[in-house]
């Protein structure tokens, strides 16, 4: 069972869907057969959520390790792991307009892969292979670190980092 949080886009009201795949969440959407409950209206697409992880009853959270910079490295390969202070969590619901501006950066995130090729790991080697030519120029997308991602741009080559998590194409569901 997939569950996901669907809003209207008429009203705005949110409420969860229980699926049996998100190919049957796409099918019933593609039909009209998912409907906002308050309303009525079929106008209704996933919103924004918090993935749901839950932590086996057998594991204990790690210890969160202070950030190290390079005085401190001495410091923080050291057993002794500091906790960092957490910030509390609002349980607050986000403005309309922080909703509606997420609700758009993901849109634009998901037209632009619709014509780009997932690359995985590779992609530092893709982008370079394609600024000197020595591979057909296309649009890509895949994982770097942070540090090879700085070396592109010092070599002139474009990267942008995408505002929201994606699964690889054999992740997905």
């Amino acid at each position: 069972m997939i569950v996901y949080e669907l809003e209207c886009r008429d009203h705005g009201h949110r409420f969860e869907g229980w699926f049996k795949s998100s190919g049957d969440y796409a099918r019933q959407h593609d039909d009209g057969l998912v409907s906002c409950p308050f309303c009525g209206t079929s106008q209704v697409d996933k919103a924004i959520q918090a993935p749901r992880l839950a932590r086996k009853g057998n594991q204990l959270p790690e210890p969160a390790r202070r950030a190290a910079g390079p005085a401190q490295m001495d410091e923080a390969a050291s057993d002794t792991p500091e906790a960092v202070p957490v910030a509390p969590v609002s349980s607050q619901e986000l403005p309309p307009q922080a909703i509606e501006l997420i609700h758009r950066l993901s849109e634009m995130q998901a037209n632009a892969l619709k014509g780009s090729r997932y690359v995985g790991g590779t992609f530092a080697e893709d982008a370079r292979a394609m600024h000197y030519g020595e591979r057909e120029v296309e649009a890509i997308h895949g994982e770097t670190s942070l540090a090879d991602a700085q070396e592109l741009m010092e070599e002139g080559i474009s990267v942008v980092p995408l505002p929201f998590p994606i699964a690889p194409p054999e992740e997905a569901n």
